[in-house]
């Protein structure tokens, strides 16, 4: 597994968690769980690619 790809998964996962837990609750910051989702999404995408992948 790479690394990037583990930690853009990570950070999405957070950013799921953050969001749910920001429309039950309000919370100052809540907003950055979005952010940590985008993020997350798009180090996982760009770290399970290869070198063969072109």
């Amino acid at each position: 597994m790479d690394r990037t790809f583990l930690a853009g998964a990570g950070l999405a996962i957070v950013g799921i968690c953050g969001y749910v837990a920001g429309v039950l609750v309000a919370y100052p910051g809540r907003s950055f769980s979005l952010t940590a989702l985008m993020v997350g999404i798009t180090l996982a995408a760009i770290g399970g690619r290869t070198e063969d992948d072109g």
